[in-house]
Order: C-alpha cells, then sequence, then structure tokens
C-alpha cells in the first residue's frame, strides 16, 4: 500500500494543457480563484488515491503565505475534503521546493506526483516513485514515473 504525496499547483490547480500554463489561480482575487476549476480529473482522481492507499495520502505544496490562504479557502470552497475523503489534516505547506523532501521523511511518501523535476530530484533515497505529472518541456529523467494526466495517475495507481 501507499503513502502518497500530491503537488497542488500544475498538478490539482491549473496544469499545462497544449502547451499553455493556466497561472489565472495565482493572479487573481480570492473571490475570483476561488472559482479556478481543479484539473480534469483531479477531484476523482485523489479519491481514488486516497481510496487505494486507506487514507495515507497527503497534499504537500510549496507556496508562500498569502497563496497558502489561497490555496485553503479554494479547497473548502471546492469541498475537496468531503469530495475526496482526504482528512483535512493532511495538508502540507513549505516556503522552498526542496523543503518538500523534509516533508517526504516525516510522512514516510512511497510515491509523490509533482510537475517538477527540480522538487523530485529531492526525493531521491526517500520517496521510491516519482511521478512526474502534465506536459514537460523537456524529457522526463529516466527514474521519472511519467503521468501525463489524472487518467495516467489513475492508471498508475491500479497497476
Amino acid at each position: 500500500m501507499h503513502r502518497i504525496g500530491i503537488d497542488i499547483g500544475r498538478v490539482i490547480i491549473g496544469p499545462v494543457l497544449n502547451g499553455r500554463e493556466d497561472t489565472s489561480f495565482l493572479g487573481k482575487r480570492l473571490e475570483d480563484a476561488l472559482h479556478t476549476p481543479p484539473a480534469p480529473g483531479a477531484i476523482e482522481g485523489v479519491a481514488e488515491l486516497v481510496e487505494r492507499s486507506q487514507g495515507q495520502a497527503w497534499l504537500v505544496s510549496k507556496c508562500g503565505p498569502g497563496v497558502q490562504a489561497k490555496t485553503r479557502a479554494w479547497l473548502d470552497h471546492q469541498r475537496f475534503w468531503t469530495r475526496t475523503g482526504m482528512d483535512r489534516s493532511h495538508l502540507r505547506f513549505c516556503l522552498r521546493r526542496p523543503d518538500k523532501a523534509l516533508h517526504a521523511r516525516q510522512l514516510r511518501l512511497t510515491a509523490m506526483i509533482d510537475d517538477r523535476v527540480d522538487v523530485l530530484v529531492h526525493l531521491e533515497g526517500i520517496v521510491a516513485q516519482r511521478l512526474l505529472f502534465g506536459e514537460q518541456d523537456r524529457p522526463a529523467p529516466a527514474w521519472a514515473i511519467e503521468v501525463a494526466d489524472w487518467a495516467a495517475v489513475r492508471a498508475w495507481a491500479a497497476a
């Protein structure tokens, strides 16, 4: 059974689609950001990961205090906790990408889903399965498990 970490930005909110990055969540006022839709299939995908891992799934995100507050409000507005079954206490923030490794070690994660190689590289020797999410502008490293979208994440989870 996996213990799974899931990034939020460009994974659950605002993924790169057809080469275009959706930054609307970051640039909008709170009232507008609340209505930014989740990535296609993200809510259902997270719900499946929570179920398959028997609740051993966490959101692990790098952002500053302002975006942290906006993210908490978005998660509540989207009824994320109810819709996915994830425990509300399974939300972790850090201020630097390499610090995700600290959370991964504390949580004993066996898998991490992130859109950035520069995050996943810091998890070497900590997290066995490092899933590189979404469209990338360069080839993935050999150690990465490529998942283009939430359908691919769900296929990985089912395997």
